[in-house]
Protein backbone atom coordinates (compact mmCIF):
# COMPACT_ATOMS: atom_id res chain seq x y z
CA UNK A 1 0.00 0.00 0.00
CA UNK A 2 2.66 2.15 0.89
CA UNK A 3 4.82 1.62 -2.29
CA UNK A 4 2.11 2.38 -4.43
CA UNK A 5 0.79 5.84 -2.75
CA UNK A 6 4.49 6.62 -3.41
CA UNK A 7 4.03 5.98 -7.04
CA UNK A 8 0.89 7.88 -7.42
CA UNK A 9 2.45 10.89 -5.06
CA UNK A 10 5.48 11.04 -7.41
CA UNK A 11 3.28 11.17 -10.46
CA UNK A 12 1.35 13.94 -9.11
CA UNK A 13 4.68 15.67 -8.34
CA UNK A 14 6.33 14.71 -11.94
CA UNK A 15 2.69 15.53 -13.73
CA UNK A 16 2.55 19.38 -11.74
CA UNK A 17 5.98 20.04 -12.35
CA UNK A 18 5.01 19.99 -16.04
CA UNK A 19 2.16 21.62 -16.05
CA UNK A 20 4.09 24.77 -14.36
CA UNK A 21 6.78 24.41 -16.79
CA UNK A 22 4.41 24.01 -19.97
CA UNK A 23 2.59 26.94 -18.58
CA UNK A 24 5.44 29.28 -18.05
CA UNK A 25 6.99 28.61 -21.38
CA UNK A 26 3.84 29.33 -23.04
CA UNK A 27 3.38 32.34 -20.78
CA UNK A 28 6.79 34.28 -22.62
CA UNK A 29 7.12 35.43 -26.20
CA UNK A 30 9.72 37.28 -28.04
CA UNK A 31 9.42 40.03 -30.36
CA UNK A 32 11.75 42.14 -32.78
CA UNK A 33 12.08 46.06 -32.18
CA UNK A 34 13.85 48.33 -33.63
CA UNK A 35 12.88 51.21 -32.12
CA UNK A 36 14.25 50.70 -28.44
CA UNK A 37 15.36 52.67 -25.39
CA UNK A 38 16.95 51.34 -22.05
CA UNK A 39 17.03 53.21 -19.17
CA UNK A 40 18.62 52.70 -15.56
CA UNK A 41 17.89 54.80 -12.86
CA UNK A 42 20.43 54.62 -9.98
CA UNK A 43 19.53 56.06 -6.69
CA UNK A 44 21.56 56.65 -3.73
CA UNK A 45 20.34 57.01 -0.94
CA UNK A 46 21.35 57.56 2.96
CA UNK A 47 19.83 54.70 5.67
CA UNK A 48 19.84 53.75 8.75
CA UNK A 49 19.44 50.49 10.81
CA UNK A 50 17.08 50.67 13.98
CA UNK A 51 17.16 47.65 16.42
CA UNK A 52 15.90 47.62 20.07
CA UNK A 53 18.53 44.50 19.97
CA UNK A 54 21.37 45.23 17.53
CA UNK A 55 22.44 41.53 18.10
CA UNK A 56 19.27 40.39 16.13
CA UNK A 57 19.51 42.16 12.77
CA UNK A 58 15.86 40.69 11.79
CA UNK A 59 14.25 42.19 14.12
CA UNK A 60 15.09 45.35 13.09
CA UNK A 61 14.24 48.00 10.32
CA UNK A 62 15.78 50.53 8.30
CA UNK A 63 14.53 54.37 7.77
CA UNK A 64 15.67 55.88 4.89
CA UNK A 65 16.56 59.84 4.47
CA UNK A 66 17.56 61.60 1.54
CA UNK A 67 18.31 60.34 -1.86
CA UNK A 68 19.24 61.08 -5.53
CA UNK A 69 18.48 59.46 -8.50
CA UNK A 70 19.79 59.83 -12.39
CA UNK A 71 18.23 58.04 -15.17
CA UNK A 72 20.47 57.20 -18.02
CA UNK A 73 19.02 56.45 -21.46
CA UNK A 74 21.36 53.86 -23.43
CA UNK A 75 24.41 54.24 -21.73
CA UNK A 76 24.88 57.66 -22.17
CA UNK A 77 26.02 60.10 -19.73
CA UNK A 78 23.45 62.22 -18.47
CA UNK A 79 23.73 65.96 -17.74
CA UNK A 80 23.80 65.94 -13.72
CA UNK A 81 26.07 63.17 -13.93
CA UNK A 82 28.61 63.37 -10.24
CA UNK A 83 30.56 60.38 -11.02
CA UNK A 84 31.03 57.03 -13.55
CA UNK A 85 30.93 55.35 -15.41
CA UNK A 86 31.51 52.55 -13.03
CA UNK A 87 32.75 48.96 -13.92
CA UNK A 88 28.91 48.27 -15.09
CA UNK A 89 29.10 51.02 -16.95
CA UNK A 90 26.76 53.42 -14.63
CA UNK A 91 26.71 57.27 -13.75
CA UNK A 92 25.58 58.22 -10.44
CA UNK A 93 23.91 61.38 -9.19
CA UNK A 94 25.54 63.75 -6.80
CA UNK A 95 25.77 62.42 -3.29
CA UNK A 96 22.54 63.86 -0.78
CA UNK A 97 22.69 65.32 1.98
CA UNK A 98 23.86 63.29 5.30
CA UNK A 99 21.38 63.29 7.96
CA UNK A 100 22.11 64.82 10.80
CA UNK A 101 22.51 63.07 14.43
CA UNK A 102 18.80 65.38 15.06
CA UNK A 103 17.58 63.46 12.27
CA UNK A 104 18.62 60.02 12.81
CA UNK A 105 17.90 60.40 16.72
CA UNK A 106 14.18 62.16 15.81
CA UNK A 107 13.61 58.85 13.96
CA UNK A 108 14.19 56.85 16.31
CA UNK A 109 11.26 54.76 18.04
CA UNK A 110 10.51 53.99 21.84
CA UNK A 111 14.56 52.15 22.93
CA UNK A 112 15.66 51.68 19.38
CA UNK A 113 19.02 52.17 18.65
CA UNK A 114 20.73 52.95 15.58
CA UNK A 115 23.63 52.37 13.45
CA UNK A 116 25.64 54.49 11.34
CA UNK A 117 24.41 56.16 8.17
CA UNK A 118 25.14 54.01 5.11
CA UNK A 119 24.63 55.08 1.56
CA UNK A 120 22.73 52.62 0.01
CA UNK A 121 22.93 52.12 -4.16
CA UNK A 122 20.44 50.94 -5.99
CA UNK A 123 19.75 50.60 -9.98
CA UNK A 124 16.04 49.70 -11.94
CA UNK A 125 16.15 48.54 -15.27
CA UNK A 126 13.67 49.45 -18.14
CA UNK A 127 13.41 48.92 -21.89
CA UNK A 128 10.73 50.98 -23.85
CA UNK A 129 10.00 49.77 -27.39
CA UNK A 130 7.18 49.51 -29.64
CA UNK A 131 5.05 45.86 -29.59
CA UNK A 132 1.96 45.76 -32.31
CA UNK A 133 1.87 49.31 -32.68
CA UNK A 134 1.48 49.45 -29.02
CA UNK A 135 4.52 51.71 -26.82
CA UNK A 136 5.52 49.32 -24.14
CA UNK A 137 7.63 49.72 -20.67
CA UNK A 138 8.90 47.35 -19.09
CA UNK A 139 11.11 46.53 -16.29
CA UNK A 140 14.12 44.35 -17.41
CA UNK A 141 17.67 43.07 -15.73
CA UNK A 142 21.26 44.35 -16.46
CA UNK A 143 22.32 41.86 -18.62
CA UNK A 144 19.29 43.01 -21.13
CA UNK A 145 19.94 46.40 -20.57
CA UNK A 146 23.88 46.00 -21.78
CA UNK A 147 22.85 43.95 -25.16
CA UNK A 148 20.35 47.03 -25.83
CA UNK A 149 22.89 49.80 -24.94
CA UNK A 150 25.33 47.81 -27.51
CA UNK A 151 22.73 47.76 -30.01
CA UNK A 152 21.70 51.16 -29.70
CA UNK A 153 25.46 51.99 -30.55
CA UNK A 154 24.95 50.32 -33.79
CA UNK A 155 21.50 50.81 -34.92
CA UNK A 156 21.07 46.99 -34.83
CA UNK A 157 17.55 45.56 -34.71
CA UNK A 158 16.65 43.55 -31.32
CA UNK A 159 15.18 40.38 -30.96
CA UNK A 160 13.07 40.75 -26.96
CA UNK A 161 12.22 37.36 -25.03
CA UNK A 162 9.43 38.74 -22.73
CA UNK A 163 8.73 37.34 -19.33
CA UNK A 164 5.71 35.77 -18.21
CA UNK A 165 2.71 37.59 -18.91
CA UNK A 166 4.65 39.36 -20.78
CA UNK A 167 5.38 41.46 -18.28
CA UNK A 168 9.16 41.87 -18.70
CA UNK A 169 12.06 41.90 -20.88
CA UNK A 170 14.31 38.78 -20.21
CA UNK A 171 16.46 38.86 -22.95
CA UNK A 172 17.92 40.99 -25.30
CA UNK A 173 19.85 39.88 -28.38
CA UNK A 174 20.94 41.68 -31.29
CA UNK A 175 19.72 40.65 -34.66
CA UNK A 176 22.59 41.21 -37.69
Amino acid sequence: MTLQIKKISSFLLIFFLSLLTVITVASCSSTIADDYQAKAKTTLTWRVFYSIDPHEAEKGRYQEFESNSLTIINGQRPKLAYSGPDDEGLWWPAIPPKPSLDEIEAAAKNYEKFDRPELLRTVKYRVIFTQDGERLNLPTNYSAYRQIVKASRENKRLRFTLGINNGSVEKAAAID
